[in-house]
């Protein structure tokens, strides 16, 4: 145990962010593995000299450091119960991009695909590309040696590091690059740390002993995905050992070691030319998986520059996923497997050619019977749902799951089908089923067991099946690990894997760059039995926690949170299209992620000793900075749903705490306008009074820069009352008078009932009362459940397919589909779904009349209007806004432009919360502002969702319109 006095010294010395508080250390317990193990603290650095001050500390206090990037590490990397040292939140600067010479030179903290944004104008990129490539960093990337995709072409990292600049363990700095043998000589006579390495590695493979069992034991050379142990191999085929071989380079020794030899700073890379242009996918339908197995060996043939295997059982998690299903687009009957084979040439009809002669050659062998080819930007479509498998297999219900042991194995390509039929032999043998996905072209494949981690037995058979399969995998002269490297998981098996003498070699390495075990210990070497310091304690029971939404689908709101794998979907950037983690795109911060807040909610469902288990101010902490914007909803591939955790979370947490004034003002907004009504101008006199509101705004902390939305000077339905103009003959369908609608944007609603009526339809507000979303968004859900049961009631009567119930704000009429079936159960619950899936969006009624043929484009105006559109939160999560852009086009010059924004910022009330203020203008400077400032005055801004109009106008001065206004104006 450190002193307090001694951390506090560090951290007057620090430039960056040191933390010892529970919940940092929490958060930072786990990665992506199987593995928890809480660490002492963590810390930020921001340059060289914070890392100087940190290896400095770790040798006194002998402390481990843990380097950390994105935290997606599969093996156990970044857990330990040292100092988990983040490079991600400041480390993040591109240094120097030389597209002449073809180079690039970053801090480990860079994105790979922001990285590659950068180069694209230049023609170049980096070519190997993991499937976390929108939040995996290089730093990451170099430790693990990571390939991806595309390493058929591109190799792994290690082909592409050129130089590493590093901290040793004692502090000294250290370039490594390419070495003439004279060089290395010279490197060979320094008399520090460094000079010693050096003259270690040429003793060490110069010996004839070493050299013959390094040759003999190591993995095929043929094989490139081989990761196991540290690259001795490489760097015996390298002068001055191996004559005319490539130079000497340290980095191919330290790209794959997984943090344990030194701390590096900066990192040049290679880059290479974009690829053609020109690129195809055929995705080939196996009946059998075995099929794929061979069929891979045939494509190979035809050079591609991937071949993936997606199996039957992740296809079947991509059905139960918001996002994910709108990538089975390609997907005909019920394949056992899909081999996705990429083709990339300099033109469509050479592709075309390719992929016919690769098709006629499957079927000639009887492998295959649907060979759909895939162009443009569908392309993308069949990649994301590829990459989305790691997260999609924790999408599974209960506590066995497809895990982490053997999933990253590799053996020559040739001999893949017959390692695979030992394989499966093994896992009947043991009484497994398992997930086959991933890399097949380069003879990995993702094998994933389903265990339960929490049984004692499955616990064992965890080490049972990575055993036997690194007997197996030695069998055919394989690499335990093929890019997600040993970590704690697999080190165990080194010893088997490249021999006791090779394993003592090892060792030799680590002691010498590393003497008093400060970088990284028992990971590749001395490593812990692998079934030990895992996420669930053996034999735990899962407690069973009473809730108001209803959690059964994912066996309780504990298992809920657990769905969360730590892959780390939620840490990718504003640069890239989705929602998904508004706070965390704002902030850089692990604590503002989807992930960290189902860690925090996990870790305290477990332990706590309350009988309110939900009674604990470090979830509130982190649960605060959440949008509700349900961005995860769809966009996390293991279906994590922030928003509806946090909304269960706030009402036991206030049940033990009380409600806030503010949250119970908030919550009843739709009481005070209902009231306000009777008197609007009154109303909207205090509220648009400098003195009068700005006292209010700090009695309740609202920010003080926020002007509050008005009143109009009637409601919706009072309008509707005095102004029927309903045709005699029309449709009947009902609008819903949402609480935003009927008392603050009158006019949209309007609107919409004009434009329906001028399309030949009967309008009626039916009674109801409100949709509950104020109470939502703060957590009263006792209260929400009992709005949405008497609008079951009132509605359900009336409500149908042949008379729809309209809605005009996404958050309100979306409730109906997404919570409304949570909050209620037995009878009522069949009659909330029953009713959900008659409940549409204005525009969705609007395109589904018009493919039905009852609305003609005639009716519609012929002037030109362009439009950029802000599509609201919860309809991009549970709806999609391609209605939106198809209805706003029917006026046939009109031309839409979707803005590729997230979430606005505002989020409800979040925006208007003082504590918020800051981060809710961070969220809109993203993208939404800067985009809205830079479209002309002529060009309409639309946005759908109430909260989203406020904050284009508080944070850019411009009005923007409900779509359903800009509609309604182009009728004819």
């Amino acid at each position: 145990m450190i002193p307090v006095n001694k951390w506090n010294e560090l951290r007057s010395r620090l430039k960056g962010d040191l933390f010892t508080g529970e919940s940092m250390r929490l958060l930072y317990a786990t990665d992506a593995s199987a593995y928890r193990e809480l660490p002492a603290g963590v810390c930020r650095p921001k340059d060289e000299d914070d890392l100087r001050l940190l290896i400095d500390f770790a040798a006194k206090m002998k402390i481990p450091l843990i380097p950390r990037t994105a935290g997606t590490s599969l093996a156990g990397q970044v857990v330990g119960s040292g100092l988990v040292v983040d490079v991600s939140r400041y480390m993040t600067e591109v240094i120097e991009l030389n597209a002449e010479e073809r180079w690039v030179r970053v801090q480990p903290g860079v994105v790979l695909d922001e990285l590659n944004k950068m180069a694209e104008p230049y023609g170049l990129f980096f070519g190997p590309e993991t499937s976390t490539s929108n939040r995996c960093m290089i730093g990451g990337m170099v430790g693990n040696n990571s390939c991806g995709s595309h390493s058929l072409v591109y190799g792994s990292t290690r082909d592409h590091t050129l130089e590493i600049k590093a901290l040793l363990s004692d502090g000294s700095e250290a370039t490594f690059g390419p070495l003439s043998p004279e060089a290395f000589n010279q490197k060979c006579s320094l008399g520090n740390l460094e000079g010693k390495i050096y003259r270690s590695v040429r003793d060490m493979l110069a010996d004839p002993v070493n050299q013959q069992e390094i040759r003999s034991q190591y993995p095929d050379p043929q094989i490139e995905r081989r990761n196991t142990g540290y690259a001795l191999d490489l760097l015996l085929d390298s002068e001055p050992f191996t004559p005319d071989a490539p130079p000497f380079n340290f980095c191919r020794l330290l790209a794959g070691s997984e943090g344990t030899l030194a701390f590096s700073t900066e990192i040049k890379l290679n880059l290479v030319p974009l690829p053609p242009k020109e690129k195809a996918l055929i995705c080939i339908h196996c009946e059998k998986l075995e099929d794929a197995f061979k069929g891979n060996l045939i494509a190979l043939r035809h050079n591609p520059v991937a071949v993936e295997l997606i199996d039957n059982y992740i296809l079947e998690r991509t059905k139960d996923n918001i996002e994910q299903r709108k990538n089975r687009f390609f997907i005909q009957g019920e394949p056992a497997a899909i081999l996705v084979v990429e083709l990339a040439l300099e033109s469509r009809e050479a592709i075309d050619s390719l992929a016919a002669a690769l098709e006629a050659d499957m079927r000639k062998e009887g492998y295959g019977y649907h060979f759909p080819v895939v162009y443009g930007n569908d392309i993308n479509k069949v990649w994301a749902l590829r990459k989305a498998g790691l997260g999609l297999l924790s999408n599974v219900p209960g506590d066995a799951k497809p895990v982490a042991v053997i999933e990253d194995t590799a053996v020559n390509p040739a001999v893949l089908p017959d390692y695979m039929v030992d394989f499966r032999l093994m896992l009947e043998k043991l009484g497994l089923d398992c997930v086959f996905y991933a890399h097949i072209a380069t003879g990995e494949l993702h094998l994933r067991p389903v265990l339960n981690l929490k049984d004692p037995g499955d616990v064992e058979m965890f080490h049972t099946v990575a055993l036997e399969t690194a007997k197996l995998v030695k069998k055919y002269r394989g690499s335990l690990s093929g890019e997600h490297g040993d970590g704690r998981l697999r080190g165990e098996f080194i010893p088997l894997m490249l021999g006791e003498h090779n394993y003592q070699l090892l060792k030799e390495v680590k002691q010498t760059w590393d003497p008093h075990g400060i970088f990284n210990p028992g990971k590749i070497t001395d490593t812990p039995r692998m079934n030990t310091s895992l996420r669930y304690e053996s034999g735990q029971v899962t407690r069973e926690i009473d809730t108001i939404l209803d959690f059964s689908a994912n066996q309780g709101i504990l298992r809920a949170a657990e769905q969360c794998n730590g892959s780390g979907d939620c840490r990718k950037s504003e640069i890239f299209a989705g929602t998904m983690c508004p706070s965390y795109q704002a902030t850089r911060d692990e604590t503002a992620t989807t992930r960290a807040r189902a860690n925090i909610l996990r870790e305290f469902l477990t332990r706590s000793n309350k009988e309110n288990p939900f009674d604990h101010r470090e979830i509130y902490e982190i649960m605060d900075l959440c949008l509700s914007c349900k961005g995860c909803k769809s966009e996390c591939p293991s279906n994590v749903d922030i928003a509806k955790y946090k909304a269960e979370f706030l009402q036991h947490y206030y049940d033990a705490n009380g409600i806030p004034l503010r949250t119970r003002m908030i919550a009843y907004i739709t009481a005070f306008n209902r009231l306000g009504s009777l008197v609007p101008g009154i109303y909207n006199f205090f509220l648009k009074n400098p003195a009068l509101s700005g006292m209010l705004k700090k009695a309740l902390g609202f920010a003080p820069q926020r002007s509050i939305p008005l009143l109009y000077k009637t409601t919706l339905r009072a309008w509707q009352r005095k102004n029927r103009n309903n045709p005699a003959d029309g449709r009947l369908v009902y609008l819903f008078a949402d609480e935003f609608t009927n008392y603050n944007d009158v006019e949209v609603g309007i609107s919409a009932i004009r434009a329906l009526n001028r399309l030949g339809y009967k309008v009626e507000i039916p009674e109801h009362t409100e949709s509950g979303r104020t109470f939502l968004s703060k957590g009263l859900l006792r209260k929400a459940r009992k709005l949405a049961e008497k609008n079951i009631t009132l509605l359900s009567p009336v409500i149908s397919a042949e008379t729809p119930l309209i809605g005009i704000e996404p958050s309100a009429i979306l409730t109906f589909r997404d919570e409304y079936p949570d909050l209620t159960t037995g009878a009522t619950k069949e009659k909330a779904k029953a009713l959900g899936a008659n409940c549409l969006l204005f525009e969705d009624f609007i395109m589904q009349e018009f493919n039905a043929g009852r609305i003609s484009k005639t009716a519609f105006t012929t002037s030109a209007e362009k439009i950029r559109l802000h599509g609201h939160c919860h309809q991009k999560s549970l709806a999609g806004t391609a209605s939106t852009k198809l209805m706003l086009t029917l006026p046939e010059n009109y031309r839409v432009e979707e803005i590729k924004s997230g979430c606005c910022g505002m989020a409800g009330s979040f925006g208007y919360e003082a504590e918020h203020y800051e981060v809710s203008m961070k969220v809109g400077e993203l993208v939404l502002f800067p985009e809205v400032r830079k479209t002309d005055a002529k060009t309409i801004i639309a946005a759908p969702g109430t909260s989203c109009r406020h904050q284009i106008s508080d944070g850019t001065g411009r009005k923007a319109l409900h779509p359903v206004e800009i509609f309604c104006e182009s009728i004819l």
